[in-house]
């Protein structure tokens, strides 16, 4: 990978929003450019979307939780993603070396939404949960080094 593609990359894991001009100027790049190693990018995989960084606690969901999960049955088919796919307070879903077989992350507004969500979570994908509730969060979301 060239270090122009690295260098753009950089600038929009650290700004999502960064504008193709601005972008230009702190390549020194023509505008086209940019905007066309940006599209192969994206073409590529490596650029997977822009998202917006949201403060949980101003809509509602103060509360992050990390469910680590392991089938009863463990002959049972591994499909516990595909089953918690539509529960919406599930934020992400990690398949983990160990005893457990996915960390889920979870947001929810109260300790009962939680319990409430275990117990979803426990008879949709037929699964033992170990829950660690998040204190606070120092930070998050930092840019891999690229």
């Amino acid at each position: 990978m060239e270090e122009i593609d690295r260098q753009i990359m950089t600038l929009l894991a650290d700004d999502g929003r960064m504008s193709f001009t601005d972008l230009a100027k702190e390549t020194g790049l023509s505008v086209s450019a940019v905007h066309q190693r940006v599209r192969r990018l994206q073409k590529r995989g490596i650029v997977k979307g822009f998202t917006a960084q949201l403060d949980h606690e101003q809509i509602g969901l103060p509360m992050t939780a990390f469910v680590s999960i392991k089938p009863i049955d463990p002959s049972a088919p591994d499909d516990a993603p595909h089953r918690l796919r539509d529960l919406t307070a599930i934020e992400a879903c990690h398949s983990v070396a160990g005893e457990e077989s996915y960390i889920l992350k979870v947001r929810v507004a109260t300790p009962n939404e939680l319990e409430d969500l275990l117990q979803k979570i426990r008879a949709a994908a037929n699964v033992a949960t170990r829950t660690t509730v998040v204190l606070s969060t120092p930070w998050e979301g930092r840019r891999p080094p690229i």
